[in-house]
């Protein structure tokens, strides 16, 4: 099967960096597309960042120009740099992989806890 770990959240100040990193493993061909979401407390999960087998990427609106997506295709891996948090970016932070079999099946990680004090 598809196993999907994130790793790199914690507890950080206003203005601090985290750089989250996600491997994806198993049965894993076809891998596609590869990106992080997220999800504070009583609010809907929310994409932050996606990037293609290509590399194109796509960003919430609100991390444009403090967040940083990069993928290493040889590791299977995403990275999420995250400079410049603020309070408000605070939220379990979930990685999302796309395999294409014959339409898109997606795998979830367990998430990871990023927490940003004012």
């Amino acid at each position: 099967q598809v196993q999907v770990v994130e790793s790199g959240g914690g507890l950080v100040q206003a203005g601090g960096s985290l750089r989250l990193s996600c491997a994806a493993s198993g049965s894993i061909f076809g891998l596609d597309t590869m990106g992080w979401y997220r999800q504070a407390p009583d609010k809907e999960r929310e994409l932050v960042a996606t990037i293609t087998s290509s590399g194109s990427t796509n960003y919430l609106d609100s991390v444009k120009g403090r967040f940083a997506l990069s993928r290493d295709s040889t590791k299977n891996m995403v990275y999420l740099q995250m400079n410049s948090l603020r309070p408000e970016d605070t939220a379990v932070y979930y990685c999302r992989v796309g395999l294409r079999r014959l339409g898109m099946v997606y795998y979830w990680g367990q998430g990871t806890q990023v927490t940003v004090s004012s």
